[in-house]
Formats: C-alpha cells, sequence, structure tokens
C-alpha cells in the first residue's frame, strides 16, 4: 500500500475539526453520536480521510459499543494495527494503510468468522452506497 503523505496544516484544511481530533490526534467521538452507527445499507465504508475502502456492509453487525462495528476489513492490507496503551489499558488501535490516520480500535471478542470486533469512529468513514443494479423489463 503507498503511502499518502501530507502536512498536519494540509490535514487541518481537508478535515473538520472532529474529524482532525479523530484521525489524526487519535480522539474519539463520543459513543452513539455518529451517523453510521445504525447505517444498514448496502455499501463501503471508505477513510474519509484519503477515501481508500475500508469496510463492506456485509461485514457490519451490532457490536453494542455505540460506534460501527465490522468483523474485518475489506483487505488485511487496507488498515494497520498498533499497540495503543492509553486509558491504563492495552488496546489495538486500527489505522487506515494509506493515510495512517486513527479510525478506532479491533478486539477479539466479535462475531464469527473473524471474532473480531472493528468499532469504528462515524467521524473517520465515508459511506457509499453499493449501485442497485438495473433490471430489464
Amino acid at each position: 500500500m503507498d503511502q499518502l503523505n501530507v502536512s498536519e496544516a494540509e490535514w487541518r484544511k481537508r478535515l473538520s475539526p472532529a474529524q482532525y481530533h479523530v484521525l489524526r490526534e487519535a480522539g474519539t467521538e463520543p459513543a452513539y453520536s455518529g451517523t453510521l452507527t445504525d447505517n444498514r445499507a448496502d455499501g463501503l465504508y471508505h477513510c474519509v480521510a484519503c477515501h481508500l475502502d475500508l469496510f463492506d456492509s456485509a461485514d457490519k453487525f451490532d457490536a453494542g459499543c455505540g460506534w460501527p462495528g465490522f468483523t474485518r476489513p475489506v483487505a488485511s492490507d487496507r488498515i494497520t494495527d498498533h499497540s495503543d496503551t492509553h486509558h491504563g489499558t492495552t488496546r489495538t488501535e486500527t489505522r487506515c494503510a494509506r493515510c495512517d490516520s486513527h479510525l478506532g480500535h479491533q478486539f477479539d471478542d466479535g462475531p464469527p468468522p473473524t471474532g473480531r470486533r472493528y468499532c469504528i469512529n462515524s467521524v473517520a468513514l465515508e459511506f457509499r452506497a453499493r449501485p442497485v443494479p438495473e433490471t430489464s423489463v
């Protein structure tokens, strides 16, 4: 995966203050505040900063954590995992592989088939619905 190198000044121009806080400062939006938490539409979830497709709606589930939950990324090279020792515990931070933006965290208590739960901030994602196939009459 080719890395996207953008200055912090440019990120501040491109992102809203809430997006910048989550993506560049590893912040977290309040639980149940995101617009994509309850989204059930068919499509792909992309990194809001660099537009890389990250998660498929087919792998989305109600994780009960207050953020969109996924069992896996669309491909293993789309995200990177990092040790996060903030808040007195060790967690696995999930970042976008292209732009190194903080997305959320991954836990090993998810449903089959992966047993993983990716809790991702809504503000870090943009959703694009899959086109509905045309039917012939």
